[in-house]
């Protein structure tokens, strides 16, 4: 019993540390401008490694590589926008959270909200003929003399 209580607590101490950032102290600049600057880019950039993870956040090699990279940036008077079309440049569209929206990515984005369109009036119709054949067939109007006939075998 004690030892489930251990293991319990041990859980909840590693569930409640929140994120650790992986940026190390000598990657801080002493401008605290430009370190908030590098801050809000390293959000938007993925890391090659980890691809779930910005490179704050991972602890890879090539994150430290990419953070020092953009305050180097930055410290060379590059604007947020040249910095991470620097970056983009040399990594490839593949390390931003958010690619463009341009010429194949324009499918990307945009192929998921028509599937579900397309979807949703396909499943409308499949259900509308399904409630129109559960119905059955309207029976046809009877004739005048077809329904004297009915009327006396119904012995009305």
């Amino acid at each position: 019993m004690k030892l489930l209580r251990v293991f319990a607590l041990l859980i909840a101490a590693s569930l409640s540390a929140g994120p650790v950032l992986a940026v190390q102290p000598d990657e801080i600049l002493k401008d605290p401008a430009l370190e908030a600057r590098a801050r809000e880019i390293s959000r938007v950039l993925r890391c090659p490694v980890c691809q779930g993870e910005n490179i704050d956040d991972s602890n890879a090699a090539v994150s430290r590589d990419l953070r020092l990279l953009v305050r180097e940036r930055l410290i060379a008077g590059d604007t947020d926008s040249q910095v991470i079309d620097y970056v983009t440049d040399r990594y490839g569209e593949y390390v931003l959270f958010e690619p463009e929206k341009s010429g194949a990515n324009l499918l990307l984005w945009y192929l998921g909200p028509g599937a579900l369109i397309l979807a949703l009036i396909g499943g409308f119709f499949y259900v509308r003929s399904r409630r129109n054949a559960s119905e059955g067939p309207a029976a046809p109007a009877l004739s005048e003399d077809e329904q004297k006939r009915l009327n006396e075998l119904m012995g009305e």
